[in-house]
């Protein structure tokens, strides 16, 4: 009896725990999975832990307000939010240590207002600044703004490393422009800017490094970039309302491109140049994020509040999963 008594009073004593520490105690109770596919909620102001072998969301963790995107370091250690604000106007990043599922720092940017894009160059990343025409690079490690970069271009949106990480391209919303910036120089290197289509935003590299997709938002056309050679090697049309995202598949055959204003994803054929599917997923599409393995991607649709997932055989939707109000960015924890 003492034995059965005694566990009967150490349940007891747990649930009464639980009960007082609320609902987040039973989030914090489940791990951090690896791998770990993390969605950032802008809406509701955190970064959202999920499964994704069950798309279960196993904790949330607050940002900065209305995060926009997010990068996981190359040892999965931390997530590194950018807190856009509402109008271009925040002032922070959000560094989450994922294994302790809390922020650990809310680094403050002083005049590098309005952070946007975001990669991880190993354990630091870049990210851009839209408010001070540049991107910065930040250690978590050192909790320290380590260098910063000037494309003195309009609305500096998204980032990404190319040639390795021996240099940065940028695009330049505003502007109508992307940007390159060598990392290797010695001080603060200059920008070489290349005009491309009407409101480049999205854009990603190609897998063989050979190729710039630039995603044009105000003319539904896309400027493909010659790399290193840094030229528009053409341009095509796929009649987009609003370009939002642009993903290659693992494979490079296919690129993804969101459609923040039909809901499409738009799904373009490398090799031929010209749209290959269109599939209506539902308002506002938004983040894209690959899964490494290439066999699934996954699409916020923020106007409805879910993610929806992508077989990468059939093109087609297989399932939808909800991680709260307005999910946007992405990023994966190997």
């Amino acid at each position: 009896m003492k034995n059965w008594s005694g566990k009967i009073f150490a349940v007891v004593a747990a649930v009464l725990m639980m009960g007082m520490l609320g609902e987040s105690a039973w989030a914090q109770a489940k791990k951090t999975p690896r791998p770990a596919l993390v969605v950032l909620s802008k809406d509701g102001n955190y970064l959202a832990i999920v499964d994704p072998r069950t798309l279960e969301v196993v904790a949330t963790v607050p940002t900065g307000p209305v995060p926009h995107e997010v990068a996981v370091s190359a040892d999965g250690k931390y997530a590194v939010a950018t807190n856009y604000g509402a109008h271009a106007d925040g002032t922070t990043l959000s560094v989450i240590d994922l294994n302790a599922q809390k922020e650990i720092h809310r680094v403050e940017l002083g005049e590098l207002k309005g952070p946007h894009g975001v990669v991880f160059a190993g354990n630091a990343a870049w990210f851009t600044a839209e408010g001070a025409k540049a991107v910065a690079l930040y250690s978590p490690e050192k909790n320290k703004i380590e260098r910063v970069v000037h494309t003195e271009q309009e609305r500096t949106h998204m980032v990404a490393l190319v040639g390795r990480g021996l240099g940065l391209v940028t695009t330049n919303v505003n502007s109508d422009t992307v940007s390159y910036l060598p990392l290797k120089t010695p001080g603060e290197p200059k920008a070489s800017n290349l005009a491309v289509g009407k409101g480049p935003e999205g854009m990603d590299v190609s897998p063989d490094g050979r190729e710039l997709w630039v995603a044009n938002s105000g003319d539904g056309s896309v400027s493909i970039v010659g790399l290193p050679a840094w030229r528009v090697l053409s341009t095509i049309r796929v009649e987009t309302k609003h370009s939002n995202r642009l993903k290659f598949t693992p494979d490079g055959k296919r690129v993804f491109i969101s459609d923040l204003g039909s809901g499409e994803l738009v799904i373009v054929d490398v090799a031929g140049r010209k749209v290959e599917k269109r599939l209506k997923l539902g308002k506002s599409c938004e983040g894209i994020l690959m899964e490494p393995g290439g066999k699934r991607a996954f699409v916020a649709v923020s106007g409805d509040d879910k993610v929806a997932v992508v077989d990468l055989q059939t093109l087609e939707v297989t399932k939808t999963f909800a991680i709260g109000k307005d999910p946007d960015g992405m990023a994966w924890r190997r």
